[in-house]
C-alpha cells in the first residue's frame, strides 16, 4: 500500500521549536540522499524552509506544564484531526514523529491502522516520567532513534527497535576551544547571560526573577553587562515589555543572535531548564539552571517524575554537574547566592567546565541527521514489501 504517485511522500510532525530545527536538518539529509521525496506535516519556520508543506503551524500547539495544556485543548484537537485526515488522504510511505509525545502517539495509532510505518526521532522522556507509555511506543512505533546515550538501553530492555544516533546539537554548535583550563580572575566577567526559555510562558515565569537575581549579583560582584537571549519562538514584544518594567539602572542588552554566539560572550548564564542548558554545556559555559511552572503543575510533575535532575547535563553525567534551583528554590536571593559563589571560586568553575567536557564526549559524534536519514530511507524502501 502506498500513494499512487511515483514520488514518495513522508509526513513529519514536530511540535516544539527545537524539534522543528532538528526535523529540518533531517529533511535536508533525506533530500540529499533522495531528491524525489516530498514532505508534509506539522512544524514551524525551520521545517517550512526545508521544503515541508506545513498543514498545521506548531506554534498553535505548543504548551508547557501540565495544567497549562487545558487552554490549548481546542487547537490540539483541531491539529490532531487534521493530522489524521492527512494521513488517510496522502498515505505517506513513512511517518516521522519528533518528541511531542501526547499528540504524536495518537497520530501513530492512526498510522498503524493505515499500515504506515512510524519512525520516532528524539523520543519522549518516558524514562523520566509516565514510563507506562513505553508499551504504547512498543505497539505503535516501528523504530526509535534516540539522542541521549542512556535511552538506548532503556528501549532495548523493552524489546523496542532502537538506534542511538548521537545528539543533533553536536552538529550545530560553535566548537568551543578544547582548553578547559582554570578561569581568569574570579569576578572579572565578560557578561552574565539570561536564558529565560523558548516559550512565552517560560519567559513570563523566569525573566523577572532572573533580572532581580542579576541585580543582586551586580551588587556583590560590581557592574557587568547583562545579555538577555530572545528565542525566535518568543513573542516579539514580550521580553522588551518585561525589561522596561524591571531593568531600572542596569545595563541590559537584548540579543537575537544565534545562541552559541551569545554564549561565547558570557562568563556565566542563568538558564531555564531545557535544550539551551545542553547548548551551554557544549560551549562549556558555566551556568545555574532554574525552572518554575504553576504550583499545580509542579506538584503533579513531582509526583510523576522518576529522575533526580531536571538539567540534561546532570542527567547524562548521573550527578549534579550544574546547580539546579527549581520552583520555590528559584528565588532571586538563592539564584544570586549560587551564581556569585561560583564566580568567586575559579576551581569550582574549572571543575564544572571539565565535567561539561566529559558530558559532551558522551553525546556521540556529528552526523545525527544523516544517521536518522539512513534509518528512514531503509524504512521507506521496505514499505509495501512485507
Amino acid at each position: 500500500m502506498g500513494s499512487s504517485s511515483h514520488r514518495k511522500c513522508v509526513m513529519i510532525i514536530a511540535g516544539e521549536t527545537s524539534g522543528d530545527q532538528h526535523g529540518a536538518r533531517l529533511v535536508r539529509a533525506m533530500k540529499r540522499s533522495d531528491p524525489s521525496l516530498v514532505f508534509c506535516g506539522i512544524g514551524g519556520e525551520a521545517l517550512k524552509a526545508a521544503g515541508v508543506n506545513i498543514i498545521v503551524d506548531a506554534a498553535t500547539l505548543s504548551v508547557v506544564g501540565i495544567t497549562e495544556v487545558f487552554a490549548r485543548i481546542p487547537a490540539l484537537f483541531r491539529g490532531l484531526s487534521l493530522a489524521k485526515k492527512t494521513l488517510a488522504r496522502v498515505r505517506p510511505h513513512l511517518l516521522i514523529l519528533i518528541d511531542f509525545p501526547d499528540f504524536n502517539l495518537h497520530v501513530a495509532l492512526k498510522a498503524n491502522t493505515l499500515g504506515i510505518p512510524v519512525l520516532y526521532y528524539i523520543s519522549p522522556q518516558i524514562w523520566a516520567w509516565r514510563p507506562g507509555r513505553v508499551k504504547k511506543i512498543g505497539k505503535r512505533v516501528d523504530h526509535v532513534a534516540v539522542i541521549l546515550p542512556f535511552e538506548e538501553e532503556f528501549y532495548r530492555q523493552h524489546q523496542i527497535p532502537v538506534t542511538f544516533v548521537g545528539h543533533p546539537l553536536i552538529d550545530h554548535r560553535l566548537p568551543p576551544p578544547d582548553g578547559v583550563g582554570p578561569a581568569e580572575d574570579a569576578v572579572s566577567i565578560t557578561a552574565l547571560g539570561l536564558l529565560p526559555g523558548s516559550r512565552n510562558r517560560e519567559v513570563v515565569q523566569h525573566l523577572t526573577i532572573m533580572l532581580e537575581s542579576a541585580r543582586l549579583i551586580q551588587r556583590r560582584a560590581g557592574e557587568m553587562k547583562i545579555i538577555v537571549s530572545k528565542a525566535p519562538s518568543v513573542a516579539p514584544n514580550l521580553i522588551s515589555d518585561i525589561l522596561q518594567k524591571n531593568v531600572g539602572t542596569m545595563k541590559v542588552e537584548l540579543s537575537n543572535e544565534p545562541i552559541y554566539e551569545m554564549l561565547s560572550r558570557c562568563r556565566m548564564v542563568l538558564a531555564a531548564s531545557g535544550t539551551v542548558t545542553l547548548q551551554a554545556t557544549l560551549s562549556l559555559t558555566p551556568m545555574v539552571i532554574i525552572y518554575r511552572v504553576s504550583p499545580l503543575s509542579f506538584r503533579l510533575a513531582k509526583a510523576m517524575v522518576r529522575v533526580r535532575y531536571a538539567g540534561l547535563a546532570n542527567l547524562i553525567a548521573g550527578r549534579e554537574v550544574v546547580p539546579e534551583l527549581l520552583q520555590d528554590d528559584a528565588t532571586p536571593e538563592k539564584i544570586a547566592a549560587e551564581a556569585y559563589g561560583l564566580l568567586c571560586d575559579p576551581l569550582r568553575l574549572d571543575r564544572m567546565r571539565r565535567e561539561m567536557h566529559a558530558v559532551k564526549k558522551k553525546l556521540g559524534t556529528p552526523g545525527a541527521a544523516e544517521r536518522v536519514a539512513r534509518i528512514a530511507q531503509n524504512m521507506i524502501n521496505s514499505f509495501g514489501k512485507t
